[in-house]
């Protein structure tokens, strides 16, 4: 009886992450707040906040995509913090100082110590905040600042779009963005999201607060501060910013470091489980659904095991071991192989839910040894940090 419980008890809470929460989104005609007053004439003085950690390949590149913008320049304060870089990102930068670029060099503290740093330089009444490797549609910060002539939006940010991968780890990681993008969306309407793209998002400045410096996620940190004193935060697709595909295996460091993140601000932020939280169930449903999923998952495996002897449970153990092992294996098929359009996948969701419950280690390590660059492939075929 208690594995049976066990088996329906983690089934009914994977079944509910992985379809039932999606389902009710889109189905349930949840209320809805007014719609957000978005307005491309409106202006305001923004200041432009890149850290960097060695990021010579991506900077110049970067930079240039900035100065790109449809934005008034007279507006925009361009500030980049070296985060203790050992690399030519310095000297790159001190290279456009007469275009107004502000380079704060600092020793290697992390992300949220540099981002520190710019905020006590920054001047304008709206922080943008991006990453070295991503490139801005010229159009991303106007869509963006457009957003915060309605007095409600606290923060608001854009989407990554990733650029078309071949199939394999990153076209799965694809089909999970997009399902993220649509209940962004969603949320969106309804309200407001709980997090945002670290490299395309902005806030208004009167409502930022200094980092704890081992805060690994400051695009959930950041604008939970917006929520919490009763603004929006909003997600608007009109906004883009690119990002390079990830070298094959290195998915699992990324999303380990993303999801620890989530687990420190979820620690961090505990109103997010109150009556406060004006989002809760949705907060529950899809943002903490996400570390409890794989936790659901081992609890179904529990149960399945301490099943007395029958072919459902002979079934459900081979299903899920063949599951389990074509995850395991799909590094060694070569592309195109027929099992490939199976086993991805697989590897995938296995990766993503290994790498959550690892996540967990950030309250048992300093969270700053997670602070580790991504390796991309880019243009040229070529790899990145």
């Amino acid at each position: 009886m208690t594995a049976a419980l066990l088996l329906i008890f983690g089934a009914a809470i994977a079944l509910y992450i992985l379809f039932g929460y999606p389902i009710l989104l889109r189905t349930v005609p949840f209320q809805a707040a007014p719609a957000v007053r978005k307005d491309l004439s409106y202006e305001s003085t923004v200041s432009l906040i890149m850290a960097v950690y060695n990021g010579a390949a991506h900077t110049r590149a970067k930079l240039e995509t900035i100065f790109a913008l449809d934005y008034p320049k007279h507006l925009l304060e361009i500030i980049v913090v070296s985060d203790g870089s050992t690399d030519e990102t310095e000297s790159i930068v001190k290279e456009y100082a007469d275009r107004g670029v502000q380079l704060l060099a600092a020793p290697h503290c992390g992300k949220s110590a540099a981002l520190n740093l710019a905020f006590e330089r920054a001047t304008g009444e709206l922080l943008f905040f991006t990453d070295v490797r991503q490139p801005l549609d010229r159009m991303a910060l106007r869509h963006l600042v457009a957003n915060f002539a309605d007095p409600s939006v606290g923060a608001a940010t854009g989407e990554m779009r990733l650029k078309k991968a071949e199939a394999g780890e990153q076209a799965d990681m694809d089909l999970y963005w997009r399902y993220e993008v649509w209940a962004r969306e969603r949320q969106t309407r309804i309200d407001s999201i709980f997090n945002t793209t670290g490299c395309i998002y902005a806030m208004r400045r009167k409502l930022a607060m200094p980092l704890r410096p081992d805060t690994l996620s400051d695009d959930a940190a950041l604008p939970l501060l917006a929520f919490f004193k009763g603004y929006r935060v909003i997600f608007d697709r009109q906004a883009i910013a690119v990002d390079y595909p990830a070298v094959a295996g290195t998915e699992f460091k990324r999303r380990w470091r993303n999801l620890a993140g989530l687990w420190q601000t979820f620690a961090r932020f505990p109103q997010l489980f109150s009556s406060k939280n004006r989002m809760r169930f949705h907060f529950l449903s899809h943002k903490l659904g996400r570390l409890v999923l794989p936790w659901a998952i081992l609890l179904t495996i529990v149960g399945t095991l301490l099943l007395p002897g029958s072919p459902m449970r002979w079934f459900l153990l081979g299903a899920g071991a063949i599951f389990f092992l074509l995850a395991l294996v799909d590094g060694f098929f070569p592309k195109g192989f027929p099992l490939k359009r199976l086993s991805s996948p697989a590897r995938t969701f296995v990766t993503m839910n290994a790498a959550s419950m690892a996540g967990l280690v950030v309250f048992f390590i300093e969270p700053t040894r997670l602070w580790l660059p991504t390796r991309v492939k880019a243009k040229g075929g070529g790899v990145g940090p």
